[in-house]
């Protein structure tokens, strides 16, 4: 089989391709077969040395995958070959509070990810999916979609007539918007682009702003509101965390979700106390979160927005493409 790996972890110049034995399920696992491969922020924060976590070289990239059971280990009672699936980002965290040292076991940091062929996994490393959606439709839920439905559902779930403001068009933006409108939730939408105005209120936002354009956006917001929004889901994180604390409503709650950004002013602790926000720091989301937002994407009908699709072949430039910030939702590979 076919693989790509990170040989070094010095630029996405790295990712080399490499044929390996195929693995044999053990007691436990499962072998699935890789359809499709979803990209995300952090599998170029990686090679480019900006994640936040630690992570080795010379493993195999990628968190979101979406395939096939085509063989099953001894023990193995919750799947059969055939079974539609996609990968869970934390294979040990199933729900609850989160399992020591979560973050240093992550696929495609910790151990071998899932841009390859074939993938041997613990069967509690995966979760079967139904027809709604294509192979590359779901293979964007595990890192971008779960990250959303956790900002948005608990511990304070949005209810229905509340506000909530997210940032730009990236996969968790865009999936924020989608779930909180059928939420019941209105949505504010910021972006740098004019073009993408557009496109976020078709996605289902009520109102954007422009941020290029309106850079003080946090009163603008309060202005739009009369006392801020409910939830806002930060996902650039330094540069834009002051204007997020101008547009919170007292007594709600600010997502931390991304670092977009490395830098921007200190935060004032009477700025902070002020604002009467909540702070909830989240790193995607467990397994029952994970089945929670299949069920949500398929009662409410909802699509994934896929920038791209990419063959295997051209992995490397899907992962040129994420680096370039240009694409609005999800870049895909798909594999044959």
């Amino acid at each position: 089989m076919f693989t790509y790996r990170f040989d070094h972890l010095d630029g996405l110049d790295s990712l080399t391709r490499h044929e390996e034995e195929s693995p044999s399920p053990q007691r436990g696992e499962v072998l699935v077969r890789v359809r499709s491969v979803a990209l995300n922020y952090r599998d170029i924060a990686i090679p480019l040395g900006r994640y936040v976590w630690d992570a080795r070289p010379g493993l195999i990239p990628c968190s979101d995958a979406a395939g096939e059971i085509v063989e099953t280990g001894d023990g193995v009672d919750s799947f059969e070959p055939g079974d539609r699936v996609v990968s869970c980002f934390h294979s040990r965290w199933f729900g609850g509070r989160p399992p020591a040292n979560l973050m240093l076991d992550t696929y495609g940091s910790g151990k071998d990810g899932w841009l390859t062929q074939y993938a041997v996994v613990s069967q509690d490393a995966v979760v079967k999916i139904g027809d709604e959606l294509s192979f590359g439709e779901a293979s964007t839920l595990p890192c971008a979609g779960v990250t959303a439905w956790n900002a948005l559902s608990g511990p304070s779930p949005i209810r229905p007539g509340d506000t909530v403001l997210t940032q730009g068009s990236g996969g968790v933006s865009i999936f924020a918007i989608q779930l909180a409108k059928a939420l019941g939730a209105s949505v504010i939408a910021t972006t740098t682009s004019a073009d993408k105005e557009a496109l976020l209120r078709d996605l289902g936002a009520d109102r954007t702003i422009n941020t290029r354009d309106t850079p003080e956006w946090g009163g603008v917001v309060r202005d739009m509101t009369g006392d801020g929004v409910d939830r806002i889901v930060e996902v650039v994180g330094p540069q834009t965390i002051h204007q997020s604390l101008a547009a919170i409503r007292w007594n709600s709650e600010i997502v931390l979700v991304g670092f977009l950004s490395s830098t921007g002013p200190d935060i004032n602790y009477f700025t902070l106390k002020g604002s009467g926000a909540s702070i909830r720091s989240i790193g995607v989301g467990d397994r029952t979160m994970l089945e929670e937002l299949i069920r949500v994407v398929a009662a409410a009908g909802i699509r994934p927005v896929i920038d791209s699709t990419y063959s295997f072949n051209e992995a490397p430039q899907a992962f040129r493409h994420l680096a370039d910030g240009r694409h609005t939702g999800k870049i895909v590979i798909e594999l044959t």
